[in-house]
Order: C-alpha cells, then sequence, then structure tokens
C-alpha cells in the first residue's frame, strides 16, 4: 500500500479548508519548536496538555527529524471505547496546524538524517519525488515481533519484540550496517535483556547509549525506564534505572530523545479524567540533560 505524499496532501487540506493551529507569540517559535510550551527542567512535565495529552488516551508521539512535525498516535484503551482520532502537527510559519492522520498511515521512525524511514520488518527511503515503496529489511526481521525500532547514524537498528502473546518476556535486538549489508537481528546482553519484560527502545544517534522500559523486581513500579551506556570497550553496561525523578509506582514506557537532543519524551499512567478511576497513557517530557547527569555519576 502507498504512503508517499500524505504529508503534503493533508498539509494543502489544512491551509486551503481550514484548520486547528496552535502557537504563541512567533517569537517563542525561534526558541522552541514544540507548540511554544515551556521548557522542562529536570523534573517531568506533561506534553501540550489540551493538544498532546487530551481526555483520549495519547499514548505515542514521534518527531521529524527537524522537529516541525509531530505525530501523535493513539490508540483505545478498552474495546468499550471508540477508536480516538490520531493526528499530524506541521509547523508551518511559525504556527503550527492539527490534521487528521489517515487510519491506513503508519507513524514513521526516521533515521537521524532522515533519509530513511521504518515501520516494523519495513523502511523506506527518501527520493526525489517524495518516498519509495516499503521495502523489507529481510525474513529474520519478519519472523520478530516489532513494536518500536529506532537507529543510530551509523545505521544500527535497535528493536523490541511483541513477547506478552508467547511467554511473557520481551527481548531487544539489534542489526548493523557493515559495509553496505544487513545483518541477521541479534539480542542484545544480558545487562539489557534481564527482567520480565523489555521493551520499546531508543539508540542514541552516535550509539553511546540505548534506552527502553521494563519490568524487574527492583524497579519502582509496573515498568520503568533504563538506560545502559557504550563502554570505553564497546560492551554495554549494566542497566541504569532511571530513577525516582522519572519512575514512579505507576507504568512508565516508549522513551525517546527529540531528534535536537534537547528532551526525552516517554509515556506515564495518569488518572482519566473523567471520573472512572481508570488511568490512561500520557506523553510527558523532561530535559535530556538528565541522561548526561547519569552518565558522569556511573
Amino acid at each position: 500500500m502507498k504512503h508517499i505524499g500524505y504529508l503534503n496532501v493533508l498539509l494543502l487540506f489544512t491551509l486551503t479548508m481550514g484548520s486547528n493551529s496552535y502557537g504563541k507569540e512567533k517569537s517563542q517559535f525561534s526558541k522552541n519548536h514544540y507548540f511554544g510550551e515551556t521548557p522542562p527542567g529536570l523534573t517531568p512535565q506533561p506534553f501540550a496538555p489540551g493538544i498532546v495529552n487530551t481526555e483520549k488516551w495519547g499514548d505515542s508521539v514521534g518527531f521529524s527529524p527537524d522537529v516541525n512535525t509531530i505525530y501523535v498516535k493513539r490508540w483505545r484503551h478498552s474495546r468499550e471505547v471508540e477508536q480516538p482520532e490520531s493526528h499530524i502537527f506541521k509547523n508551518v510559519a511559525n504556527q503550527w496546524h492539527k490534521t487528521l492522520m489517515p487510519d491506513d498511515m503508519l507513524k514513521p521512525f526516521y533515521s537521524p538524517d532522515g533519509q530513511t524511514q521504518y515501520h516494523k520488518s519495513k523502511y523506506r527511503e527518501r527520493t526525489a519525488d517524495g518516498w519509495s515503496e516499503w521495502k523489507s529489511l529481510g525474513q529474520k526481521f519478519e519472523e520478530v515481533r516489532i513494536m518500536g525500532l529506532t537507529t543510530s547514524a551509523e545505521g544500527t537498528l535497535v528493536f523490541d519484540e511483541n513477547a506478552r502473546h508467547k511467554d511473557g518476556y520481551g527481548t531487544l535486538f539489534y542489526s548493523r550496517l557493515i559495509d553496505g549489508k544487513r545483518e541477521d537481528p541479534k539480542p542484545l546482553p544480558k545487562e539489557i535483556n534481564t527482567g520480565r519484560w523489555n521493551a520499546h527502545p531508543f539508540i542514541a544517534p552516535d550509539e553511546s547509549y540505548i534506552l527502553w522500559d521494563g519490568e524487574r523486581e527492583d524497579g519502582y513500579g509496573e515498568a520503568d525506564l533504563f538506560i545502559s551506556f557504550r563502554q570505553k570497550d564497546g560492551s554495554w553496561g549494566d542497566a541504569i534505572n532511571l530513577g525516582s525523578a522519572i519512575n514512579t509506582e505507576v507504568r512508565e514506557g516508549g522513551p525517546t530523545v527529540s531528534p535536537d537532543g534537547k528532551y526525552l519524551f516517554f509515556n506515564r499512567m495518569v488518572p482519566r479524567t473523567d471520573d472512572s478511576g481508570k488511568q490512561q497513557s500520557d506523553v510527558f517530557w523532561v530535559s535530556a540533560q538528565i541522561i548526561e547527569d547519569l552518565k558522569n555519576i556511573q
């Protein structure tokens, strides 16, 4: 199925037929691409309340490499509710325009240079006219039930396996690009693949660290965020819990660092606003300085 040119079509529709625009004074956009929101410090804050975080389940956020396009993909939190709408937000002339994300459109995972998009076991490359057709990473990738995939500047892929349908244990894999050839997936070492659940990885563009969420007996709650730093000998260091400033007794997950390297984004379960007593997943952000602080004390 083709997905070429969706953003151009949607943006044209937005600008010609009317749209919802989000923004503050234009001068703020020269300093911050994130809806003009005040940047967070070392305490996580809800990201763009009323825009990204609404009464609907806001479970996944992604960015284009220039941070001028933000994808918000939402899923049903139970079978009893309707499928919530997913949206694309695009910054045009310092104003944010909101459009619906088509149901059959995939939230892309970009390579750091923006020339490749990934979704599960497939990828496509930027062309002069937009994007190529989706191609398979290979049979070995298709055998893994991939949820999230991330890539370094050197082309190393790190991705997860949704194993809850099997034994409840998630495994994180990697695959390097060596002399232009993609190697078969391999599990990351036990320093990372330990515990009852490992998923939603993010590898730094320079491969200096990997972030992910996992469930471990010594954690703060249902699932916590962890990080492993690349050691001088090229190995991966022991998993480090991001600590009580990030992790709580509820579930945290889906870590990703913005393309400009400034902020860590993740999900956290919070009480729903409908007085039902239930929870929903909201997006939070925090200064990426916490990663440097952890690196300095490891």
